[in-house]
Formats: structure tokens, C-alpha cells, sequence
């Protein structure tokens, strides 16, 4: 005889018939349940990415250091000036306003220019920078003056080498310690992009004049018949050139 009955046997049959069923239904719901819970969850990660890069594309205005050369000018569209433009979004672009009232180009300095968003202003710097200038070296000249001439002012006089207008423009000419009324040796400066160059000045009194006859009253003097010497005395003696002849004091003349 066996464990069960024909009639346990039905029953347990059935209820394990049952439970096959609900395990299997509870399995389809739960996966019909899962799929759209995961989904949900991408669409929002996806969506708040969206919403994040949006407000980066809105918000995100930093500004560039300018640097230029002095009397060049300065650019007038407002991108040159933003770091990283592809954070803005052309709205954003399209509202900004550019504000470089207070840069004088033509002097150097740091001056601050103004990029202005809704009631919001930025501020960057823009360098205004001198214009580089050629390295060079010069050899001085000795000028020699007479006592009370006037002395230049201008640089190229005092220097050897053939210098540009920019260079000229840039050099500063020390003779402040010159003194053309006096005679003497004087030191004068040429300063050139912080090199000091030393020269020399001399100051001499002039000669005395030296005044030669014309070629007319030497022919006279060679005409005359006579020549006339003041002695120890004070005498004036008068005597011919010719030997034979005898100077008369009355006529003047050689007889």
C-alpha cells in the first residue's frame, strides 16, 4: 500500500498546478513591471543632462587679459574678448555688450574694459604695451665747440650709427653738464632702452685773427720804389730798393 491515497494524490497535484501558474504569472508581471521602472531612469538622467548643459550654455562668462601695441587698434567684436565662447549660447552672445570707453590706445598702461550681461558687468584688463624697439649699440663722437657756440640737441648728432625714427624717438640726449661758456672738456649722455653711453664735449677759446694782406696791396708793396723801418728811436727811415738811388723825404720818391 502506498503513502497516498488516489485522493491526496489529486489534491497535491492540483496544488502544485497552482502554484506553477501564479509563479509563473507573478514572473511575466514582474518583468512587464521592471522595463518601464529602468527606462524611466535613463530618460531622466538623459533629461537632467540636458537641463545641465543648458544652464552651463547660459551662465558661464569669463573674460580674457588683452595685450596690444601701443597705437594699434583694438578689436571691436565681443568674442575676442571671452574665454571659451562655446560655453555660451548664442542668446547669451547676442545680449552682451562691450564697454572699452576708458582705453587710450596711444598711451601705455593696463586699463580695464567691461563686458555687460542683463545688469551684470564683467571686468578684464587690456595692456597697452610700448613697441619693441631694435637692440643697438652706438659709438659716441668727440664734439669740439668754440667758446659760446651753441651745441645741438639733436641725438643723431652726437652718434656714428645711421638710426631709425623709432629709435630716435626712443633715445634720451643728457648735456646738461656742458658749459659752452667756459673753455674746457665736458661729458654729455645718450641713454638708449636703459644703456647709458658716455661722449665727449670739448670747449676751446678761440684764436687770435690773423688778418692777410690781398693779393692787390701786395702788388703795391712790391711796386714801391722804397721801404720804410721805424728804428729803436722811433724814427721812421726811409730807403730805395735800388741801391743807385737816393730816397728824397721831400718828394717821396727815389732819385
Amino acid at each position: 500500500m502506498g503513502i497516498f491515497n488516489k485522493r491526496e494524490i489529486r489534491i497535491i497535484s492540483i496544488t502544485l498546478a497552482v502554484w506553477g501558474v501564479f509563479l509563473v504569472g507573478s514572473g511575466i508581471i514582474m518583468d512587464a513591471q521592471i522595463k518601464p521602472i529602468i527606462q524611466t531612469k535613463y530618460d531622466l538622467k538623459i533629461e537632467k543632462r540636458k537641463i545641465s548643459e543648458a544652464q552651463a550654455k547660459s551662465n558661464e562668462i569669463k573674460l580674457k587679459d588683452i595685450e596690444i601695441e601701443i597705437n594699434n587698434p583694438i578689436s571691436v567684436d565681443i568674442k575676442d574678448y571671452l574665454e571659451d565662447i562655446n560655453n555660451l549660447s548664442q542668446e547669451t552672445l547676442n545680449a552682451l555688450k562691450l564697454d572699452t570707453s576708458l582705453v587710450n590706445i596711444n598711451e601705455a598702461g593696463t586699463y580695464q574694459y567691461k563686458i555687460i550681461y542683463k545688469k551684470k558687468i564683467y571686468i578684464g584688463t587690456i595692456k597697452i604695451k610700448e613697441k619693441e624697439l631694435p637692440n643697438m649699440t652706438f659709438t659716441l663722437k668727440t664734439i669740439q665747440l668754440k667758446t659760446k657756440e651753441a651745441i645741438s640737441s639733436n641725438p643723431r648728432t652726437f652718434i656714428n650709427e645711421t638710426i631709425s625714427d623709432d629709435v630716435y624717438n626712443n633715445i634720451t640726449l643728457d648735456i646738461s653738464t656742458v658749459d659752452t661758456s667756459q673753455q674746457g672738456d665736458y661729458t654729455y649722455l645718450i641713454i638708449y632702452k636703459g644703456v647709458t653711453y658716455q661722449g665727449k664735449v670739448e670747449v676751446r677759446d678761440p684764436g687770435p685773427t690773423i688778418i692777410t694782406p690781398n693779393q692787390t696791396e701786395k702788388e703795391k708793396e712790391d711796386d714801391s720804389e722804397y721801404s720804410c723801418k721805424e728804428n729803436e728811436e722811433g724814427t721812421i727811415i726811409c730807403a730805395c730798393k735800388n741801391p743807385n738811388k737816393l730816397y728824397d723825404a721831400v718828394t717821396n720818391s727815389c732819385i
